[in-house]
Formats: C-alpha cells, sequence, structure tokens
C-alpha cells in the first residue's frame, strides 16, 4: 500500500469500493479486476454483514445479496486471493464489522487476510478505546490497521484516532450512513485541512460520493476519494435485469469516477 500511496505523489486516487461476494462469489474477482481497469488506484471489499450499520440502503441491499449468495468471511478472503493471481499490486482493504472478525477468531482472521493479499482492515464499529484485541495481530500479520474520523471528531478526540491509525486515514464526511447525503465543499476542505495538520498520513473522503462531479469536487482536497454505495448501485441494478457483462458495467462506471479524480487538479500531471 505504502508504494501505491507514495506512486500517486500529489495526484488525488480513486479508492472503489464493493461489497465481497455481490452479486456472486463467482464474479467477485472480475468485479474486483473491473474496477482496477476502470482505473481505482485502490480497492475496499466489504465484508457481508447482517447489521451493517454504518451503511445506508445501496450497501446493505449489496450484503443481503452477498449473503443470500453464502458469502462468508472465508469466501471473501478467497475472492480476494483470487484476485491476487492476477493482480498483485493493487492495494485491498477489507471493511466490515467486528462481529465476523470475533466469530471467525482475530488471531486466525489477520493471518489468513495476509495470506489471502489483503493490505488492511478498517473495522467501522471499533473504536479505539476497543482496538487493542486487535491491533496486535494485525499488526503482527503485517496489514495496516485503518482509522475513521467523523464530522464530529475535534482536537481533543483526534490525537486518540490516529494513535494506532496507519496507511491512510478515512474521514467520513457526513454524519450518518453511506451513499444518502452528500457534504459540501466548504466542509469537506475545512475537515481535510484540520485532519493534513494533525498527520501525515494520507486522507481519503467517503459517504456520499456519488458522481463523478461530486468526485472532483471532493479530489481537489483529499488525497484518496471513496466511492462505494454508487458502485454497489451499479452492480445491483445490472443484476436486477439480468445484464449479461456486470463487470463491464463497473467498469465504465469507475472510468468516468477515475477520469473525473485525476483532472480535479489541472495543476498536477497525472
Amino acid at each position: 500500500m505504502a508504494e501505491r500511496l507514495a506512486a500517486l505523489g500529489s495526484r488525488p486516487g480513486l479508492v472503489a469500493f464493493a461489497c465481497g461476494g455481490d452479486p456472486s462469489p463467482e464474479l467477485g474477482p472480475r468485479i474486483l479486476a473491473a474496477m482496477v481497469k476502470g482505473g481505482a488506484d485502490l480497492i475496499e471489499v466489504g465484508v457481508p454483514f447482517s447489521d451493517p450499520m454504518a451503511d445506508g440502503p445501496s450497501i446493505q441491499a449489496g450484503n443481503r445479496r452477498a449473503l443470500s449468495a453464502g458469502t462468508t468471511l472465508r469466501g471473501v478472503l478467497d475472492l480476494v486471493a483470487r484476485f491476487r493471481r492476477d493482480d498483485d499490486a493493487t492495494p485491498v482493504v477489507l471493511m466490515g464489522y467486528a462481529n465476523p472478525v470475533l466469530a471467525f477468531g482475530i488471531d486466525r482472521f489477520a493471518v489468513a487476510a495476509a495470506r489471502s493479499g489483503v493490505d488492511g482492515v478498517i473495522l467501522v464499529d471499533v473504536p479505539p478505546e476497543e482496538s487493542a484485541p486487535f491491533l496486535g495481530p494485525v499488526r503482527r500479520a503485517g496489514l495496516h490497521w485503518i482509522r475513521l474520523a467523523t464530522p464530529t471528531t475535534d482536537d481533543r478526540r483526534l490525537p486518540h484516532i490516529l494513535s494506532d491509525a496507519s496507511g491512510f486515514l478515512y474521514h467520513v464526511a457526513v454524519a450518518g450512513v453511506t451513499g444518502v447525503k452528500s457534504a459540501p465543499e466548504a466542509q469537506v476542505a475545512a475537515a481535510v485541512a484540520q485532519l493534513k495538520a494533525a498527520t501525515v498520513l494520507p486522507v481519503a473522503v467517503g459517504f456520499g460520493v456519488r458522481t463523478p462531479a461530486h468526485a472532483r469536487t471532493v479530489a481537489r482536497h483529499a488525497d484518496l476519494v471513496v466511492v462505494g454505495s454508487a458502485v454497489v448501485d451499479v452492480i445491483g441494478n445490472a443484476h436486477a435485469r439480468g445484464a449479461n457483462d456486470i463487470p463491464g458495467e463497473v467498469e465504465r462506471f469507475v472510468a468516468s469516477l477515475a477520469e473525473a479524480v485525476r483532472t480535479a487538479r489541472p495543476e498536477v500531471v497525472a
């Protein structure tokens, strides 16, 4: 991950998200590959969970499709391993919740995730005060522990969030769940400035980034732009109408996002 982030230099990068195993475990590696072909610089893979409390309707639906298709945490790790057969360079971050990891076993999970080719982990519902049982195994496995900051994170709270963070810092741009509302540019700019004053980690901004136009706006300020719900909607809509080439539709949509992100700062040569 460090190599890819360094290679971006001052160019903003695109992080594309898909629910692991949505709409089927068989299509999973092809969808991840399509996101890379479309121009994603990093990939987030959601671990399906029955109660994704930080996620809005789009990703909730993606979780249901994946779970209905029989996807498990083990299945997501297998999906990443299959993706890694053809791509050993694109960073992969798992994003999910504590319960599946606890059921799997924290130590066992960390080792298996590293072996499958995962680079980093985000557990949405594990705050700094409850992260100690996870940190040791994750670090021993060589994985990044990626923290979340929110619009309510103040200067007193921020050092606790940054204390064990690595890889990048993920700023949740809006209070609430994913994909429902978007933050205005001034709010994103102020938040990114606050975070950059406190850390040398790249700052990613996500939650509510749904269109190329909005991705371009966010990319004027953030190091990384995260798009999740909109990608999951492309998958869900294509699946619902029985599309023959779901990865192709994902690739085309991600390409529109990548073009927007990479041209957001005319002074930066991509």
